[in-house]
């Protein structure tokens, strides 16, 4: 089998979004890319520089993935409220949920590395900048009052839905959740 870095890639942010940065080992890495040593330090440099194209590749794919799912919504309100009670039903699974891995990092790495915080606030600019769409969207529909500020409504957003992802590994109920959503879902009238 030809040996595909893409397929690498997303295996390595799938180790990183599990684990982590700090508890993810190269054995961990190696072993779900399926690589040598070699093989691993001649395509991505690093554990470090591989955690970074990781980070890229994670705000760049669910970024994609959320402006789609508003782009088929039948309204801009009903991809926020579609969003937000996703979350409960990430809590129903049995699979522990992993989170974000952007806002997990946020959490790992704090502001003690300057590149990475980057990467980071490039993330959240990346699902605020979705989130304000889907308000913008919702206000031209008339679902939510044109004398909302769209930029800190997608901020809220981004916010509660990172509290939420938190949350629900904490072992919030699905029901506290949805609560909590409803609650989301009024401060947007």
């Amino acid at each position: 089998m030809e040996f595909d870095p893409q397929r690498a890639l997303q295996a390595a942010v799938d180790v990183f979004w599990r684990k982590g940065y700090e508890a993810t080992s190269l054995q961990d890495l190696l072993a779900a890319m399926d690589l040598s040593k070699s093989s691993f330090y001649q395509t991505f440099g690093s554990k470090r520089e591989l955690f970074e194209r990781c980070l890229e590749l994670f705000r760049e794919r669910q970024a994609g993935k959320m402006m789609k799912a508003l782009k088929a919504a039948p309204s801009g309100r009903q991809f926020l409220r579609a969003t937000l009670l996703s979350l409960a039903d990430e809590a129903r699974r049995s699979v522990p949920p992993k989170g974000c891995l952007i806002m997990n990092t946020a959490t790992e790495f704090s502001s003690r590395d300057p590149a990475v915080a980057a990467l980071v606030a490039d993330g959240a600019r990346a699902f605020v900048r979705v989130f304000r769409a889907a308000v913008v969207r919702a206000q031209d529909e008339g679902d939510i009052p044109l004398d909302k500020n769209a930029d800190a409504l997608a901020n809220y957003l981004v916010a509660t839905v990172s509290g939420l992802r938190t949350m629900v590994k904490a072992g919030m109920r699905p029901a506290e959740i949805e609560g909590i959503a409803d609650v989301a879902l009024r401060a947007l009238e």
